[in-house]
């Protein structure tokens, strides 16, 4: 007679948990059709060999799943490389390093050091000047921030704006702002194939959730087609923001 206990209710708990995050993940990267297909194979696989118990088509399927495993990792390597680096640089895991070994792994940004770049992109959008701004947070983005030209400045409006202004050779790139200071700028962001993303949105969105995806940054984009202000995190955006809902944000977040 089959027991229910309180292991097997922990049991399946971890699962679904485990289930919605990974679907989750396959939301936020645009590739919800491919989990699909894994869960109706898997799916399919239970029944052939634990229900119907098909030996022959039940081996077939096995050897299917063992080099399966192998495919997946190497068609889902960047999400499994964001999926460890969350782990990784959890606040819980971040904060009990911080008690452990009183390293500060993550510098909180100041009001101070976040007012101008509310102020630059709302000078921008008035201008309508594209911009893209990524925030470090927890997750370092050395290898992005090595695209681009180091500059290693102060947070300053106004060079912000004389990055992306029209002219610039780096107005078209990204901006890192990590341990608040302007990193670097012309950087080259990550491209999101997130089919559910509004065509309206250009390349700049396309890249700043794609930065949001594989990192935990908040990305501030400007449009230049209308001056609208966006923000990318956790892989989703908020649009339309004004200057005081950035600043919020921003606050918040940081």
């Amino acid at each position: 007679m089959f027991e229910f206990g309180i292991k097997d209710f922990i049991d399946i708990v971890l699962v679904a948990a485990m289930l919605y995050y990974i679907y989750k993940l396959m939301k936020e990267s645009g590739s919800m059709s491919v989990f699909s297909g894994i869960l109706i194979f898997l799916v399919v696989w239970l029944i052939v060999t634990h229900v119907l118990e098909m030996r022959l088509l039940g081996s077939i399927f096995d050897k299917l799943i063992s080099v399966g495993v192998l495919a997946l990792i190497i068609l889902f390597q960047d999400e499994i490389r964001r999926f460890l680096l969350t782990l990784g640089t959890h606040k819980h895991a971040d904060n009990l390093i911080r008690k452990l070994f009183g390293n500060k792994t993550q510098k909180e940004h100041s009001h101070k050091e976040l007012l101008p770049i509310v102020l630059a992109c709302n000078s921008m959008s008035k201008q309508k000047i594209g911009a893209l701004i990524v925030i470090e947070k927890s997750i370092p983005l050395t290898e992005t921030s090595r695209t681009g030209e180091q500059i290693d400045a102060n947070i300053s409006q106004r060079l912000i704006e004389n990055i992306f202004f029209k002219n610039s050779p780096l107005h078209d790139g990204a901006m890192i702002i990590s341990h608040g200071r302007i990193q670097s700028a012309g950087c080259i962001l990550p491209v999101s194939h997130n089919l559910n993303i509004p065509k309206e949105l250009g390349l700049r969105h396309r890249a700043a959730l794609g930065m949001s995806q594989e990192s935990d940054a908040l990305v501030v984009i400007v449009s230049e087609e209308n001056g609208g202000i966006s923000v990318a995190r956790n892989g989703e955006f908020k649009l339309r923001l004004s200057a005081e809902e950035l600043e919020r944000i921003l606050t918040e977040d940081l």
